[in-house]
């Protein structure tokens, strides 16, 4: 098999599994933590060096809130049966070329990298870092050109006249063509709500390993019960009420309905 028809294959097959997969690459990057400088953990959160912990932690939060607008944006003003809406394979009645899609060609890609590259600072840990990142940037590169393949047989001249003047991920703001859709608060809630309780849990579970890695690690038995209830687990709880009140409203109500144009 070619290369690039291996390729298109490997994307194809990471797309379809592009929702699990930066879960497992977490997972995987724990190891790392663990074999890490847990003295300079410890200070961290227990030390003088405290204030830097905050910094970090506002920081990962600004990154990921970066991430969750960018993918708001891009979800509310993108139209139905374009590309950047498949979901469980590739589908493109027509090729996307407005909006976000004019500074950069896979916004939502570059909004999850965003989201995760935010729990990546949250966990201060410069190896899991860059080693995650660039496990990302090879998963998302397969898929990118697997998607882009698809396009470019779809539409031909058009698409390559667009992935000539687009960037790919890094975008280009000063190209920035009006949508056709504005931004619809109604649309970013229903399809979004699970992106965003996913993202509190991730954070919450980070927050977790990290008081596991540095305070019971370290002092096993001098670590009372209540304080394992931790001020993040009930930033989950209320995240977890407000998404099942969202998804019961989705679908027992009328009320988070958008016009045909969008779903």
């Amino acid at each position: 098999m070619a290369l690039i028809q291996s390729f298109e294959k490997s994307g194809n097959l990471l797309f379809k599994y592009r929702g699990q997969i930066p879960v497992l690459v977490m997972l995987l990057a724990v190891p790392l933590l663990f074999g890490s400088n847990r003295i300079f953990y410890f200070q961290l959160f227990l030390g003088e060096w405290q204030v830097l912990r905050i910094v970090f932690t506002v920081l990962a939060f600004l990154i990921s809130l970066a991430g969750l607008a960018l993918r708001a944006y891009t979800v509310s003003t993108t139209p139905k049966g374009t590309s950047g809406r498949n979901t469980s394979g590739q589908v493109a009645k027509t090729l996307n070329t407005k909006g976000i899609y004019s500074i950069v060609r896979h916004p939502l890609y570059l909004a999850n990298y965003l989201i995760w590259a935010g729990v990546l600072v949250f966990m201060m840990n410069i190896y899991v870092f860059l080693i995650v990142s660039l496990i990302y940037w090879i998963y998302y590169e397969r898929i990118m050109f697997a998607e882009e393949a698809y396009l470019r047989q779809q539409f031909g001249e058009e698409f390559e006249e667009w992935a000539a003047r687009v960037p790919a991920f890094l975008p280009k703001f000063s190209l920035f063509q009006k949508g056709d859709l504005q931004f619809s608060f109604k649309t970013f809630v229903r399809r979004e709500y699970a992106t965003l309780f996913s993202t509190v849990f991730t954070y919450v579970m980070a927050d977790y390993l990290l008081f596991i890695l540095i305070v019971v690690v370290n002092t096993p038995f001098k670590i009372p019960c209540a304080n394992w209830i931790r001020p993040s687990f009930y930033i989950l709880l209320v995240a977890l009420v407000i998404t099942l009140v969202i998804k019961i409203i989705k679908h027992k109500t009328n009320l988070l309905k958008s016009d045909k144009m969008r779903d």
